[in-house]
């Protein structure tokens, strides 16, 4: 049997940890506009693009709707179509600016499923290299990000600025 360690899910565990179990920690990103402390890339009308604040990759995305909903079958049609259309017009920019070889694209439902995030819907875009797999998660339980998630973020950016209305 494999194991996928995650020891880096411990910074995200005690940073939400004070919370309230009725506030929601995207719900709070989502108040504001696009920023770069908050790593909000684009709002479209009913959904939105925020890098992941503890990344498996570089670049990691998630795509999530404004509106605060747990389960993916209550989603309207329209927030439904707009997530797609974010993630799809989210590929090439990763493609293009981080030089993605390939991406995982996909949700976690339910905490056995390894949702960290149980009450609002969200999925993950995460860009892949050919050798990304290195050794440092298995002998040392450390990951390696190349390069600082705002630093990413100014990466992209520009490019999100460019998409316009979805």
């Amino acid at each position: 049997m494999n194991k996928v360690w995650a020891p880096w899910r411990m910074d995200f565990i005690e940073d939400v940890r004070g919370k309230s179990p009725t506030e929601c920690v995207f719900c709070d990103i989502l108040k504001h506009n696009v920023d770069r402390e908050k790593l909000i890339l684009h709002h479209g009308t009913l959904a939105s693009v925020v890098m992941n604040k503890y990344p498996y990759t570089n670049g990691h995305l998630l795509v999530m709707p404004k509106r605060h909903i747990a389960e993916l079958h209550d989603l309207t049609r329209d927030e439904h179509a707009e997530m797609m259309a974010l993630m799809a017009a989210s590929i090439p920019i990763l493609r293009n600016v981080l030089g993605a070889q390939g991406i995982n694209c996909g949700l976690n439902l339910g905490k056995v499923a390894g949702a960290g995030i149980l009450d609002h819907v969200h999925f993950h875009i995460v860009p892949r290299w050919v050798g990304d797999s290195n050794f440092f998660p298995v002998i040392a339980e450390t990951r390696s990000i190349p390069e600082y998630v705002q630093k990413t973020y100014d990466r992209l950016i520009g490019e999100f600025q460019k998409m316009g209305e979805i």
